[in-house]
């Protein structure tokens, strides 16, 4: 499993994004927590959800707190 805390360098949905993806090409199960909790509004965001559910179901996957203002998520490729 990959762990990431999003909180970490400049804690932008960057992070978010590259993530999932290499969850994705890894095939390995991603816990993200603290998603962008340096921002002003920290969280999730629509552009960042938009994201993670393209890719799951792109791959099939499962995602857990994928909803708007959260600030973990569990994302499983499928």
């Amino acid at each position: 499993m990959i762990q990431i805390d999003g909180a970490q360098k400049s804690g932008s949905g960057t992070i978010v994004r590259f993530a999932v993806g290499l969850a994705a090409l890894l095939g390995e199960q991603l816990h993200l927590t603290n998603i962008r909790a340096k921002r002003e509004k920290p969280g999730l965001r629509p552009q960042h959800l938009k994201a993670l559910q393209a890719l799951q179901q792109i791959c099939h996957g499962s995602l857990d707190g994928g909803e708007i203002g959260s600030g973990e998520i569990w994302f499983e490729p499928g």
